[in-house]
């Protein structure tokens, strides 16, 4: 099993699968820059548009952390309705040199070896505290609220939700994290 939530990880961020409504916008999404230094840490997902590797996930939390090398140290975990923790590593770089907006992912599974597959990762919003970010792909298929804690006031959750939307993003498909 966790094979196939591997394999599906790395299929949902290539972007195999298409969650929205069909309609993209002309434009991509916006951006915005991050501290590294800053963004890594411990965030919680609140909220995310359906994806096959996250179909059993009740919570899901992901760790970035710095490496010599300049690269990110990216760990996923994923609690099922079962409550066991299913967890996936992998590294991220920014796509254009001296930029951090946008990101490749590559997740360290027996799929990417075989095939030199990385997934989009762009930061469409983040406060200026570096508390709540907004995570999305180019082609809007997929959307991760994140937050440094598992829950967040409505005023905050509203502010992502209208980011999203703004951004094109459909966010009736959301699927929101259960509570502990």
């Amino acid at each position: 099993m966790r094979s196939i939530i591997l394999a599906g990880a790395l299929l949902a961020l290539v972007g195999c699968a298409n969650s929205g409504t069909g309609h993209i916008p002309p434009e991509p999404p916006q951006t915005m820059q991050v501290d590294l230094q800053r963004y890594q840490g411990t965030w919680y997902e609140l909220a995310r548009l359906p994806m096959f590797f996250q179909r059993n996930c009740v919570q899901s939390e992901a760790h970035y952390g710095l490496r010599d090398d300049g690269r990110i140290a990216v760990s996923n975990r994923c609690r099922d309705d079962d409550g066991e923790w299913i967890e996936a590593k992998g590294v991220a770089e920014p796509q254009v040199e001296g930029r951090t907006d946008k990101l490749w992912v590559r997740f360290d599974n027996w799929a990417s070896k075989l095939l030199p597959i990385k997934g989009d990762y762009w930061v469409l919003y983040r406060d200026e505290d570096y508390r709540v970010a907004l995570v999305g792909h180019p082609e809007r298929d997929y959307l991760w609220l994140l937050s440094r804690t598992p829950q967040v006031d409505a005023a905050i959750r509203d502010k992502l939700l209208a980011v999203a939307r703004e951004q094109g993003y459909d966010t009736a498909e959301l699927i929101w994290r259960q509570a502990d």
